[in-house]
């Protein structure tokens, strides 16, 4: 990789997303643009629409989906006079996720806490401004909030997405909400006055809450952690019903079994090199506070391992990183 590309992949961003980047190749970045507008395999649309979704011209999307049909990205379909998810995308796709082994234990421990609390628990990934659920879990009598794996949610307007960016070095997390009020100020308008609060939130108590931000009826609590497979934070969330669960009872009830949550999930990142992959690791009971206070910040603190050691597959406990660390981290 190169010292660049190291660099940004440091920070926890694509090259896209940071503001003043003048060596970014646009055509790539369009492309990719193109791609995100198909949520799903059985997603149809034709230039007009994609256009319209990328805010890019029509001529410049009709070069670009000629250009992935002939890569195998998309297909084009006569009848409809539209096009869909190729079969190279797709075979991308379901090659990375066969290597993901670690996503069945991550969706046991989300599985533990919905049983305990009625809502949806989720695993999940930032892509530009969404982030898009990798695995999620819910209880039998969880109301209110219904999402999927693949599922995309504005990074605006939810507790994942608040605290992801409030997770960034503040450099670079101002770099991407400058970028969010070029592309899409109405929603860069939710998190700008929230921000400095969100961070605040998190070096404090080691998680952050929106209330009624992606619904009236829906409060979030959401907990970033360090991913060394991806090379950039990844959020363990939660919705839940307002009418059920308002501030005050996320604080004490919810952010408790979470924060605990996203320190067995970091954990498993960690040791996803080693054994994790062997299939070594078995599944004990998520321990669950016995207090109804959060976890001491101090105790909230994501720890990760040097490189050498994933290669290893070693597990021993180690300080945690600076709120500061020269990566980008907070």
């Amino acid at each position: 990789m190169g010292r660049r590309s190291e660099r940004l992949s440091k920070q926890g961003m694509l090259a896209s997303d940071l503001a003043g980047e003048g060596d970014v190749i646009q055509v790539v970045s369009r492309a990719f643009d193109v791609l995100r507008c198909f949520e799903g395999h059985e997603a149809r649309l034709g230039n007009l629409e994609i256009s319209n979704r990328c805010g890019l011209p029509r001529s410049t999307v009709s070069r670009l989906t000629h250009t992935l049909t002939r890569m195998g990205q998309l297909v084009y379909l006569p009848r409809d006079q539209k096009y869909r998810i190729g079969p190279s995308a797709v075979a991308m796709s379901t090659s990375m996720m066969r290597g993901l082994q670690l996503r069945n234990l991550i969706r046991m421990r989300l599985q533990d806490v919905a049983e305990q609390l009625p809502g949806t628990v989720g695993f999940v990934i930032p892509d530009r401004f969404h982030l898009v659920y990798l695995e999620f879990a819910r209880a039998a009598n969880a109301l209110g909030l219904y999402e999927s794996t693949g599922s995309r949610i504005a990074m605006a307007s939810t507790a994942a997405g608040h605290a992801y960016t409030a997770a960034l070095d503040a450099e670079v997390g101002d770099a991407l909400l400058a970028e969010m009020e070029r592309e899409i100020p109405e929603s860069a308008k939710l998190l700008r006055p929230r921000l400095e609060n969100n961070r605040r939130l998190l070096r404090e108590h080691g998680y952050v809450v929106a209330c009624g931000l992606w619904s009236p009826h829906i409060n979030g609590l959401a907990v970033p952690l360090w991913s060394p497979q991806y090379q950039t934070f990844v959020v363990v969330t939660i919705g839940l019903l307002s009418a059920m669960y308002d501030e005050k009872r996320l604080h004490k009830e919810v952010a408790p079994r979470l924060v605990e949550l996203a320190a067995v999930i970091g954990s498993l990142l960690e040791g996803a090199d080693g054994d994790l992959f062997n299939n070594r690791l078995e599944r004990k009971a998520l321990p669950v506070p016995t207090d109804n206070n959060p976890a001491p910040a101090h105790n909230n603190k994501i720890r990760t391992e040097d490189a050498n050691e994933l290669e290893a597959g070693t597990r021993r406990p180690r300080p945690a990183r600076s709120v500061r660390a020269r990566d980008g981290r907070r």
